[in-house]
């Protein structure tokens, strides 16, 4: 296997979130890192309600690395929460707070409390492309064929 990329998390504001965990692996070959909500108070999302969670914690990717934000599994089957831009991305040259932007797909309010699991992040290597124009693309046996082109 190769390097494992290191990431820099830092606490913000320590005697305040001292109690909230880092992001941190569950399991010992789990893909993405469990992320707690670090709000004040609890946060009740109503059904289509969008709320912006604090996490309590910025970080530093290295470079040609991303951060992405996805749903937890528990939640989204049993209360239908989830994320309303999933995945978030967590760019390597961001230094604020990470946030998760959660949505309530379900038909219950549904509140957030303090130190809940709330999202998964995963590390993963991104390339920026490099971007070229031309004057036709080559083409291929599905062409233009969009969505339900193969049928349903």
């Amino acid at each position: 296997m190769t390097d494992k990329p290191r990431v820099a998390f830092k606490r913000l504001d320590p005697q305040k979130n001292c109690d909230v965990p880092l992001p941190c692996y569950m399991t010992e070959e789990a893909a993405g890192m469990d992320i707690h909500a670090a709000n004040d108070a609890p946060i009740t999302l109503a059904p289509g309600a969008v709320a912006l969670v604090p996490t309590g914690f910025s970080m530093a990717l290295p470079k040609g690395f991303e951060g992405q934000i996805r749903p937890r599994s528990g939640l989204a089957v049993k209360h239908g929460i989830g994320i309303i831009n999933a995945p978030g991305t967590i760019d390597s040259d961001y230094r604020g707070e990470v946030k998760v932007a959660l949505i309530n797909f379900g038909a219950s309010p549904f509140t957030v409390n303090r130190n809940e699991r709330i999202a998964q992040m995963i590390i993963t290597r991104v390339w920026q492309a490099e971007i070229t124009v031309v004057e036709a693309l080559d083409s291929t046996q599905r062409g233009d064929g969009g969505f339900g082109h193969t049928g349903v």
